[in-house]
């Protein structure tokens, strides 16, 4: 019986080496974000303040300052408390951004004692792939999502008996909910390589259903996006849909190679 006991209790015990190390990385970072946690909140009013404007012609990208709210951007903190508590969340979310590489090597070294000889070598190349893309997702969402989210949002019906005034804590949690949403979305290529490599689907199944693929596509980004227009779902649904190509595409030709 002990002797049968004894790998799942080292398996726990990896696990737990693992969570408490990626807790230190991330209490670390959080310091340093919470340090510059007023910096980091100014940067937080860039879709209040400014929008992406596309051109076929160079720059191709220009900055416009537009004001969401008439009268300059202000925002209010209804709770004694309130300010305190956004400036901790802002930190913790930076700080665990910030700590996704070690979160990742942690995460890759729990699973590596499964793992071929082979396949460990490719730690370096997952860590990099996944902390990218959730960057690009993340970054996505805030330059170009929720600049059009705001201005939609609180433009729809203004008039003389509506006055768009933003609590402070609404705001942020606003914010960060679709930034992390969009992060999480954008790992999709990683997680469909993984499923293929531990057998629970074939590229060829996710081709064969590519169809059911784009339709649940649109209908995560019909719930996620904040706006209810087709224009900021389809922002969402596009890359979820090329993702999901990517994701077979890879996972077709580490399966060949393999």
């Amino acid at each position: 019986m002990e002797n049968e006991k004894m790998p799942l209790t080292e398996h726990f015990g990896e696990l737990r080496k693992r969570i408490v190390t990626s807790l230190i990385a991330l209490s670390i970072t959080f310091g340093v974000a919470f340090n510059y946690s007023e910096d980091i909140f100014k940067a937080f009013m860039f879709p209040l303040k400014y929008s992406l404007a596309f051109s076929i012609k160079a720059p191709f990208i220009n900055i416009i300052h537009h004001e969401k709210i008439s009268g300059g951007t202000k925002l209010v903190f209804l709770k004694p408390a309130e300010a305190f508590w956004v400036n901790i969340k802002v930190a913790f979310i930076v700080g665990l951004i910030l700590a996704l590489p070690v979160i990742f090597l942690q995460l890759w070294r729990f699973i590596a004692p499964g793992l071929l000889p082979k396949e460990k070598k490719y730690v370096y190349p997952f860590i990099i792939a996944a902390t990218t893309l959730f960057l690009i997702g993340s970054s996505f969402c805030f330059f170009i999502v929720l600049p059009f989210a705001m201005e939609f949002l609180l433009t729809y019906k203004v008039g003389d008996f509506l006055m768009p005034m933003l609590s402070v804590g609404e705001y942020i949690d606003f914010c960060l909910k679709f930034i992390l949403a969009f992060g999480a979305i954008f790992e999709l290529p990683v997680a469909i390589i993984f499923a293929a490599r531990m057998g629970i689907v074939t590229p060829k199944t996710l081709a064969k259903n590519r169809k059911y693929a784009i339709l649940i596509a649109f209908i995560i980004s019909a719930i996620l996006t904040p706006t209810p227009d087709a224009f900021n779902q389809t922002l969402m649904a596009v890359p979820m849909i090329i993702l999901y190509e990517i994701g077979i595409i890879i996972s077709r030709l580490f399966i060949k190679r393999n």
